[in-house]
Protein backbone atom coordinates (compact mmCIF):
# COMPACT_ATOMS: atom_id res chain seq x y z
CA UNK A 1 0.00 0.00 0.00
CA UNK A 2 1.40 3.70 -1.14
CA UNK A 3 2.19 5.63 2.10
CA UNK A 4 0.08 8.66 3.50
CA UNK A 5 0.96 12.35 1.89
CA UNK A 6 1.65 12.70 5.74
CA UNK A 7 3.69 9.84 6.53
CA UNK A 8 6.06 11.18 3.47
CA UNK A 9 6.21 14.22 4.92
CA UNK A 10 7.67 12.93 8.24
CA UNK A 11 9.80 10.72 6.46
CA UNK A 12 11.16 13.87 4.53
CA UNK A 13 11.38 16.12 7.66
CA UNK A 14 13.33 13.14 9.78
CA UNK A 15 15.95 13.19 6.68
CA UNK A 16 16.51 16.48 6.81
CA UNK A 17 17.08 16.86 10.21
CA UNK A 18 19.75 13.99 10.41
CA UNK A 19 21.56 15.97 7.44
CA UNK A 20 21.36 19.00 9.46
CA UNK A 21 22.43 17.06 12.81
CA UNK A 22 25.53 15.71 10.44
CA UNK A 23 26.23 19.10 9.21
CA UNK A 24 26.79 20.02 12.33
CA UNK A 25 28.96 17.64 13.20
CA UNK A 26 31.02 17.94 10.51
CA UNK A 27 31.22 21.61 11.33
CA UNK A 28 31.84 20.76 14.99
CA UNK A 29 34.56 18.68 13.88
CA UNK A 30 36.08 21.63 11.40
CA UNK A 31 36.02 24.00 14.19
CA UNK A 32 37.76 21.83 16.85
CA UNK A 33 40.57 20.99 14.32
CA UNK A 34 40.71 24.47 13.51
CA UNK A 35 41.08 25.33 17.27
CA UNK A 36 43.79 22.47 18.08
CA UNK A 37 46.04 22.98 15.48
CA UNK A 38 45.75 27.15 14.71
CA UNK A 39 44.44 28.97 17.50
CA UNK A 40 45.91 26.94 20.36
CA UNK A 41 49.31 27.22 19.19
CA UNK A 42 49.39 30.76 19.01
CA UNK A 43 47.78 31.36 22.26
CA UNK A 44 50.73 28.89 23.59
CA UNK A 45 53.43 31.40 21.61
CA UNK A 46 52.16 34.21 23.02
CA UNK A 47 51.25 33.06 26.52
CA UNK A 48 53.33 35.49 29.23
CA UNK A 49 54.36 31.98 30.50
CA UNK A 50 55.10 30.40 27.46
CA UNK A 51 59.08 29.82 26.39
CA UNK A 52 58.37 31.37 22.93
CA UNK A 53 56.18 34.62 24.30
CA UNK A 54 58.92 36.81 22.57
CA UNK A 55 58.40 35.49 19.21
CA UNK A 56 55.92 37.03 16.76
CA UNK A 57 53.94 35.24 14.67
CA UNK A 58 52.09 38.07 13.37
CA UNK A 59 52.44 37.52 9.40
CA UNK A 60 54.52 41.10 7.49
CA UNK A 61 52.27 43.06 5.65
CA UNK A 62 55.37 43.31 3.26
CA UNK A 63 55.32 39.74 2.72
CA UNK A 64 53.12 37.54 0.31
CA UNK A 65 49.81 36.52 1.35
CA UNK A 66 49.90 32.59 1.70
CA UNK A 67 47.57 30.56 0.32
CA UNK A 68 45.45 30.30 3.26
CA UNK A 69 44.84 33.50 2.93
CA UNK A 70 43.70 33.16 -0.74
CA UNK A 71 41.10 30.61 -0.61
CA UNK A 72 38.71 32.22 -2.59
CA UNK A 73 40.76 32.10 -5.48
CA UNK A 74 41.38 28.65 -5.30
CA UNK A 75 38.56 26.73 -8.00
CA UNK A 76 35.96 24.90 -5.58
CA UNK A 77 36.48 21.40 -7.71
CA UNK A 78 40.59 21.78 -6.36
CA UNK A 79 40.75 19.71 -2.88
CA UNK A 80 43.34 21.58 -0.21
CA UNK A 81 45.62 20.11 1.42
CA UNK A 82 46.12 20.41 5.18
CA UNK A 83 49.27 22.19 4.52
CA UNK A 84 47.31 24.80 2.36
CA UNK A 85 44.39 25.31 4.82
CA UNK A 86 46.50 25.60 8.44
CA UNK A 87 50.01 26.65 7.67
CA UNK A 88 52.94 25.32 10.08
CA UNK A 89 53.02 28.15 12.68
CA UNK A 90 56.74 27.67 12.19
CA UNK A 91 56.83 29.00 9.18
CA UNK A 92 55.92 32.34 9.75
CA UNK A 93 58.34 32.42 12.85
CA UNK A 94 61.08 34.39 10.72
CA UNK A 95 62.92 38.19 10.49
CA UNK A 96 61.23 40.99 10.07
CA UNK A 97 61.12 42.37 6.39
CA UNK A 98 63.26 45.14 6.97
CA UNK A 99 65.89 42.88 9.13
CA UNK A 100 65.66 40.05 5.67
CA UNK A 101 66.11 43.11 3.43
CA UNK A 102 69.39 44.54 5.25
CA UNK A 103 70.89 40.48 5.00
CA UNK A 104 69.98 40.87 1.28
CA UNK A 105 71.16 43.95 0.44
CA UNK A 106 74.69 42.69 2.12
CA UNK A 107 74.87 39.50 0.80
CA UNK A 108 74.12 40.80 -2.15
CA UNK A 109 76.63 43.77 -2.06
CA UNK A 110 80.12 43.75 -3.82
CA UNK A 111 83.10 44.37 -1.39
CA UNK A 112 85.38 45.29 -4.00
CA UNK A 113 83.49 48.23 -5.48
CA UNK A 114 83.76 51.71 -3.81
CA UNK A 115 86.10 54.12 -2.93
CA UNK A 116 88.89 55.23 0.21
CA UNK A 117 87.13 57.46 3.08
CA UNK A 118 89.36 59.62 4.98
CA UNK A 119 88.66 58.79 9.05
CA UNK A 120 86.90 61.15 10.39
CA UNK A 121 86.37 59.16 13.75
CA UNK A 122 90.04 58.26 14.58
CA UNK A 123 89.74 54.61 14.15
CA UNK A 124 92.95 53.83 11.93
CA UNK A 125 94.76 52.45 11.88
CA UNK A 126 93.71 49.58 13.49
CA UNK A 127 97.38 49.01 15.25
CA UNK A 128 99.52 51.46 16.13
CA UNK A 129 102.96 52.44 14.26
CA UNK A 130 105.91 50.65 15.88
CA UNK A 131 103.72 48.53 18.64
CA UNK A 132 103.24 45.15 17.11
CA UNK A 133 106.82 42.91 17.43
CA UNK A 134 105.66 41.16 13.97
CA UNK A 135 106.38 43.20 11.40
CA UNK A 136 109.24 42.91 9.20
CA UNK A 137 112.04 45.74 9.07
CA UNK A 138 111.03 46.12 5.13
CA UNK A 139 107.66 46.78 6.26
CA UNK A 140 108.01 49.05 9.22
CA UNK A 141 107.82 52.43 7.66
CA UNK A 142 107.19 54.77 10.24
CA UNK A 143 110.44 52.92 12.25
CA UNK A 144 112.35 53.48 9.33
CA UNK A 145 112.16 57.33 9.30
CA UNK A 146 108.15 58.34 7.23
CA UNK A 147 107.30 60.78 9.27
CA UNK A 148 103.82 61.79 7.68
CA UNK A 149 100.87 59.78 9.02
CA UNK A 150 98.16 60.81 6.73
CA UNK A 151 98.48 57.07 4.70
CA UNK A 152 97.57 55.56 7.54
CA UNK A 153 93.80 57.18 8.23
CA UNK A 154 91.93 55.99 5.23
CA UNK A 155 89.54 52.88 5.43
CA UNK A 156 87.94 51.33 2.22
CA UNK A 157 83.58 51.75 1.83
CA UNK A 158 82.18 49.17 -0.37
CA UNK A 159 79.56 51.39 -2.56
CA UNK A 160 76.48 48.92 -1.42
CA UNK A 161 77.28 48.58 2.33
CA UNK A 162 79.55 48.75 5.16
CA UNK A 163 82.34 46.92 6.20
CA UNK A 164 82.24 45.50 9.71
CA UNK A 165 85.10 46.92 11.67
CA UNK A 166 87.69 44.21 12.43
CA UNK A 167 87.18 42.82 15.95
CA UNK A 168 90.10 40.44 16.88
CA UNK A 169 88.18 38.40 19.60
CA UNK A 170 85.42 37.42 17.37
CA UNK A 171 87.83 36.47 14.70
CA UNK A 172 89.96 34.39 17.26
CA UNK A 173 86.57 32.91 18.11
CA UNK A 174 85.40 31.81 14.82
CA UNK A 175 88.76 30.04 14.16
CA UNK A 176 88.89 28.33 17.56
CA UNK A 177 90.99 24.80 17.30
CA UNK A 178 91.24 26.06 13.68
CA UNK A 179 94.32 26.38 11.71
CA UNK A 180 94.85 29.53 9.20
CA UNK A 181 97.19 29.14 6.48
CA UNK A 182 98.85 31.93 4.19
CA UNK A 183 100.43 30.45 1.46
CA UNK A 184 102.24 32.11 -1.23
CA UNK A 185 105.05 34.44 -2.37
CA UNK A 186 106.24 38.18 0.31
CA UNK A 187 102.92 39.91 -0.73
CA UNK A 188 101.06 37.22 1.43
CA UNK A 189 103.99 37.04 4.45
CA UNK A 190 103.05 41.02 4.20
CA UNK A 191 99.51 39.96 4.88
CA UNK A 192 100.31 37.38 7.21
CA UNK A 193 102.04 39.86 9.38
CA UNK A 194 99.18 41.96 9.27
CA UNK A 195 97.07 39.15 10.74
CA UNK A 196 99.22 38.91 13.20
CA UNK A 197 99.15 42.35 14.46
CA UNK A 198 95.23 42.46 14.21
CA UNK A 199 95.29 39.39 16.28
CA UNK A 200 97.43 40.34 19.11
CA UNK A 201 95.42 43.49 19.69
CA UNK A 202 92.80 41.28 20.76
CA UNK A 203 94.44 39.50 23.45
CA UNK A 204 94.75 40.56 26.95
CA UNK A 205 98.04 39.05 27.77
CA UNK A 206 100.48 38.98 24.26
CA UNK A 207 102.28 36.19 25.82
CA UNK A 208 99.58 33.88 25.27
CA UNK A 209 100.82 34.35 21.66
CA UNK A 210 103.86 32.55 19.98
CA UNK A 211 105.81 31.13 16.84
CA UNK A 212 105.72 27.53 17.84
CA UNK A 213 109.93 26.81 17.44
CA UNK A 214 110.93 30.65 18.02
CA UNK A 215 111.78 31.93 14.82
CA UNK A 216 111.85 35.65 14.35
CA UNK A 217 110.21 36.47 11.06
CA UNK A 218 112.72 36.96 8.72
CA UNK A 219 112.71 37.12 4.66
CA UNK A 220 115.10 34.27 5.05
CA UNK A 221 113.03 31.90 6.47
CA UNK A 222 109.82 30.44 4.76
CA UNK A 223 107.87 28.99 7.34
CA UNK A 224 105.97 30.59 10.92
CA UNK A 225 103.38 28.91 12.99
CA UNK A 226 102.03 31.42 15.58
CA UNK A 227 99.90 29.86 18.04
CA UNK A 228 96.83 31.74 19.72
CA UNK A 229 96.73 29.59 23.37
CA UNK A 230 93.70 30.68 24.74
CA UNK A 231 91.71 29.84 21.47
CA UNK A 232 93.83 26.43 20.19
CA UNK A 233 94.23 28.02 16.83
CA UNK A 234 97.31 28.59 14.79
CA UNK A 235 98.40 31.84 12.01
CA UNK A 236 100.52 29.96 9.70
CA UNK A 237 102.54 31.55 6.60
CA UNK A 238 103.88 29.28 4.27
CA UNK A 239 106.19 30.79 0.97
CA UNK A 240 105.92 29.28 -2.69
CA UNK A 241 106.48 32.27 -5.13
CA UNK A 242 104.37 30.04 -7.28
CA UNK A 243 102.29 27.30 -5.95
CA UNK A 244 103.75 25.14 -8.43
CA UNK A 245 107.41 23.43 -8.66
CA UNK A 246 110.26 25.49 -8.26
CA UNK A 247 113.70 22.95 -9.26
CA UNK A 248 117.04 22.62 -10.67
CA UNK A 249 118.08 22.00 -14.27
CA UNK A 250 122.11 20.83 -14.19
CA UNK A 251 123.06 21.23 -17.58
CA UNK A 252 126.29 20.09 -19.70
CA UNK A 253 128.91 22.34 -18.30
CA UNK A 254 127.88 21.27 -14.95
CA UNK A 255 125.89 24.76 -14.39
CA UNK A 256 122.68 24.62 -12.28
CA UNK A 257 120.12 26.94 -13.32
CA UNK A 258 116.29 27.55 -12.08
CA UNK A 259 113.11 26.10 -13.80
CA UNK A 260 109.80 25.85 -12.78
CA UNK A 261 107.81 22.60 -13.20
CA UNK A 262 104.40 24.14 -14.39
CA UNK A 263 102.19 21.32 -14.19
CA UNK A 264 103.45 20.22 -10.78
CA UNK A 265 102.28 21.27 -7.17
CA UNK A 266 105.03 22.74 -5.02
CA UNK A 267 106.90 20.48 -2.78
CA UNK A 268 104.80 22.58 0.26
CA UNK A 269 101.90 21.16 -0.86
CA UNK A 270 102.07 18.54 1.90
CA UNK A 271 101.05 21.30 4.74
CA UNK A 272 98.10 22.73 2.88
CA UNK A 273 96.29 19.97 3.34
CA UNK A 274 96.60 20.44 7.69
CA UNK A 275 95.12 23.84 7.27
CA UNK A 276 91.36 24.19 7.84
CA UNK A 277 91.36 27.90 5.92
CA UNK A 278 93.76 28.56 3.31
CA UNK A 279 94.50 32.00 1.54
CA UNK A 280 96.52 31.61 -1.53
CA UNK A 281 98.14 34.39 -3.93
CA UNK A 282 100.82 34.37 -6.81
CA UNK A 283 101.34 37.34 -9.40
CA UNK A 284 104.69 39.49 -8.86
CA UNK A 285 107.50 36.65 -9.38
CA UNK A 286 105.93 36.39 -12.53
CA UNK A 287 107.26 39.71 -13.59
CA UNK A 288 110.89 39.25 -12.60
CA UNK A 289 113.93 38.08 -14.73
CA UNK A 290 114.16 34.31 -15.78
CA UNK A 291 110.07 33.83 -15.20
CA UNK A 292 109.32 36.72 -17.72
CA UNK A 293 111.60 35.84 -20.37
CA UNK A 294 110.82 32.42 -20.21
CA UNK A 295 113.54 31.13 -21.87
CA UNK A 296 115.00 27.58 -21.20
CA UNK A 297 112.85 28.00 -18.14
CA UNK A 298 109.25 26.45 -17.84
CA UNK A 299 109.06 22.41 -17.80
CA UNK A 300 105.68 20.67 -18.40
CA UNK A 301 106.29 16.94 -18.08
CA UNK A 302 109.45 15.66 -19.95
CA UNK A 303 110.03 18.96 -21.72
CA UNK A 304 112.04 21.54 -21.46
CA UNK A 305 110.54 24.64 -23.04
CA UNK A 306 113.11 26.51 -25.12
CA UNK A 307 111.04 29.77 -25.24
CA UNK A 308 107.21 30.36 -23.26
CA UNK A 309 105.32 32.81 -22.81
CA UNK A 310 105.35 34.11 -19.29
CA UNK A 311 101.03 34.48 -19.24
CA UNK A 312 100.32 30.92 -20.92
CA UNK A 313 102.69 29.42 -18.12
CA UNK A 314 100.97 31.39 -15.60
CA UNK A 315 97.95 30.31 -16.79
CA UNK A 316 98.54 26.27 -16.81
CA UNK A 317 100.28 26.85 -13.38
CA UNK A 318 96.92 28.13 -11.91
CA UNK A 319 95.22 25.39 -13.42
CA UNK A 320 97.23 22.62 -11.76
CA UNK A 321 96.75 24.34 -8.49
CA UNK A 322 93.23 24.61 -9.19
CA UNK A 323 93.04 20.74 -10.03
CA UNK A 324 95.15 20.22 -6.82
CA UNK A 325 92.57 21.74 -4.27
CA UNK A 326 89.92 20.14 -6.42
CA UNK A 327 91.78 16.08 -5.65
CA UNK A 328 93.28 17.03 -2.03
CA UNK A 329 90.93 19.62 -0.24
CA UNK A 330 88.11 18.92 1.48
CA UNK A 331 84.50 21.21 0.31
CA UNK A 332 84.33 22.13 4.58
CA UNK A 333 87.15 23.84 4.54
CA UNK A 334 88.10 27.77 3.42
CA UNK A 335 89.39 28.14 0.38
CA UNK A 336 90.72 32.13 -0.19
CA UNK A 337 92.84 33.63 -3.38
CA UNK A 338 93.72 36.92 -2.82
CA UNK A 339 94.18 38.77 -6.22
CA UNK A 340 96.95 40.74 -7.43
CA UNK A 341 97.94 43.47 -5.77
CA UNK A 342 98.86 47.19 -7.46
CA UNK A 343 102.59 48.19 -7.68
CA UNK A 344 102.85 52.26 -8.38
CA UNK A 345 106.55 52.30 -10.18
CA UNK A 346 107.57 55.75 -11.91
CA UNK A 347 110.04 55.80 -14.56
CA UNK A 348 111.17 52.11 -14.05
CA UNK A 349 110.87 49.01 -12.25
CA UNK A 350 111.90 47.50 -9.04
CA UNK A 351 114.91 46.95 -10.11
CA UNK A 352 115.44 49.76 -13.12
CA UNK A 353 115.10 52.69 -11.39
CA UNK A 354 111.36 53.11 -10.57
CA UNK A 355 110.41 55.54 -7.38
CA UNK A 356 107.00 56.10 -6.05
CA UNK A 357 108.44 58.45 -3.25
CA UNK A 358 106.83 61.60 -1.62
CA UNK A 359 103.22 60.36 -2.34
CA UNK A 360 101.02 61.08 0.72
CA UNK A 361 97.43 60.75 -0.50
CA UNK A 362 94.95 58.03 -2.45
CA UNK A 363 94.65 58.24 -6.46
CA UNK A 364 90.97 60.34 -6.13
CA UNK A 365 89.25 59.04 -9.32
CA UNK A 366 89.89 58.10 -12.94
CA UNK A 367 93.10 56.38 -12.94
CA UNK A 368 91.94 53.59 -11.35
CA UNK A 369 93.13 50.30 -13.38
CA UNK A 370 91.42 50.69 -17.89
CA UNK A 371 92.07 47.39 -17.87
CA UNK A 372 91.76 44.16 -15.98
CA UNK A 373 94.61 42.78 -15.21
CA UNK A 374 95.04 39.42 -17.56
CA UNK A 375 96.39 37.59 -14.74
CA UNK A 376 92.81 37.86 -12.94
CA UNK A 377 91.10 37.09 -15.77
CA UNK A 378 93.21 33.62 -15.79
CA UNK A 379 92.66 33.51 -12.13
CA UNK A 380 88.60 34.27 -12.31
CA UNK A 381 88.02 31.46 -15.36
CA UNK A 382 89.72 28.70 -13.21
CA UNK A 383 87.99 29.12 -10.08
CA UNK A 384 84.94 29.50 -11.98
CA UNK A 385 85.52 26.31 -13.57
CA UNK A 386 87.00 24.56 -9.58
CA UNK A 387 84.88 21.43 -8.14
CA UNK A 388 85.64 23.38 -4.73
CA UNK A 389 84.33 26.68 -3.69
CA UNK A 390 87.08 29.59 -3.58
CA UNK A 391 85.97 33.09 -2.52
CA UNK A 392 88.15 35.69 -4.22
CA UNK A 393 89.48 38.18 -2.45
CA UNK A 394 89.28 40.88 -5.20
CA UNK A 395 91.68 43.31 -4.38
CA UNK A 396 93.17 44.66 -7.31
CA UNK A 397 91.31 48.09 -7.45
CA UNK A 398 91.07 49.22 -3.98
CA UNK A 399 94.92 48.66 -3.90
CA UNK A 400 95.32 50.40 -7.40
CA UNK A 401 94.50 53.47 -5.43
CA UNK A 402 96.65 53.50 -2.87
CA UNK A 403 100.20 54.74 -4.91
CA UNK A 404 100.82 56.68 -1.40
CA UNK A 405 101.13 53.03 0.98
CA UNK A 406 104.36 51.79 -0.42
CA UNK A 407 107.41 51.51 1.97
CA UNK A 408 108.91 53.43 -1.17
CA UNK A 409 112.37 54.83 0.15
CA UNK A 410 111.34 53.73 3.80
CA UNK A 411 112.42 49.85 3.65
CA UNK A 412 115.48 49.77 6.05
CA UNK A 413 116.08 51.14 9.39
CA UNK A 414 118.70 53.84 9.03
CA UNK A 415 121.71 54.20 10.98
CA UNK A 416 122.72 56.45 12.94
CA UNK A 417 123.80 59.71 11.24
CA UNK A 418 122.71 57.57 7.68
CA UNK A 419 120.31 59.77 5.25
CA UNK A 420 117.57 57.83 3.30
CA UNK A 421 118.95 56.21 0.05
CA UNK A 422 116.41 56.78 -3.20
CA UNK A 423 118.39 54.45 -5.42
CA UNK A 424 115.84 51.65 -5.12
CA UNK A 425 112.70 51.87 -4.12
CA UNK A 426 109.74 49.17 -3.22
CA UNK A 427 106.63 50.20 -4.80
CA UNK A 428 105.18 46.53 -4.45
CA UNK A 429 104.73 45.69 -0.66
CA UNK A 430 102.78 47.42 2.02
CA UNK A 431 103.73 49.81 5.54
CA UNK A 432 102.15 48.13 8.44
CA UNK A 433 99.96 49.30 9.65
CA UNK A 434 98.37 49.76 5.96
CA UNK A 435 96.80 48.70 3.57
CA UNK A 436 96.87 44.80 4.30
CA UNK A 437 95.03 45.51 7.15
CA UNK A 438 92.20 45.97 4.89
CA UNK A 439 92.33 43.21 3.29
CA UNK A 440 92.01 41.06 6.25
CA UNK A 441 89.25 43.43 7.12
CA UNK A 442 87.74 42.26 3.75
CA UNK A 443 87.92 38.09 5.20
CA UNK A 444 86.91 38.74 8.44
CA UNK A 445 83.68 40.97 6.37
CA UNK A 446 83.38 37.96 4.08
CA UNK A 447 83.01 35.44 7.16
CA UNK A 448 80.51 38.16 8.49
CA UNK A 449 77.95 39.19 5.58
CA UNK A 450 78.22 36.88 3.14
CA UNK A 451 77.60 33.05 2.49
CA UNK A 452 80.48 31.49 4.79
CA UNK A 453 79.31 32.68 7.97
CA UNK A 454 78.15 28.99 8.66
CA UNK A 455 82.01 28.08 8.06
CA UNK A 456 82.50 28.82 11.29
CA UNK A 457 79.14 27.80 13.42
Amino acid sequence: MAPSSSSSSLLSHAKRRRTVAVAAASSAAALLSFFVLVIAPQRVLNSPFSLFSDLSISPSPLRPRSKAASLAQVPADKPLSEAEIFPSPKAAVEPPPEAEEDRTREERCDLYQGRWERDEEGQYPLYQPGSCPYVDEAYSCHENGRQDRGYLRWKWKPDGCDLPRFNGTDFLERIRGKRLMFVGDSMNRNQFESMLCLLRGALPDKSKMYETRGYKITKGRGYFIFKFVDYDCTVEFVRSHFLVREGIRVNRQGNSNPILMIDRIDKSAKRWKRANILVFNTGHWWTHGKTARGKNYYKEGNVLYPQFDATEAYRKAIKTWGRWIDNNVDRSKLIIYRGYSAAHFRGGDWDSGGTCSGETDPIKSGAFLDNYPLKMKIVDKVISRMHVPVVLLNVTKLTNYRKDGHPSIYGKKLTDGAKVSKRRQDCSHWCLPGIPDSWNELIYATLVLKQHRHFFA
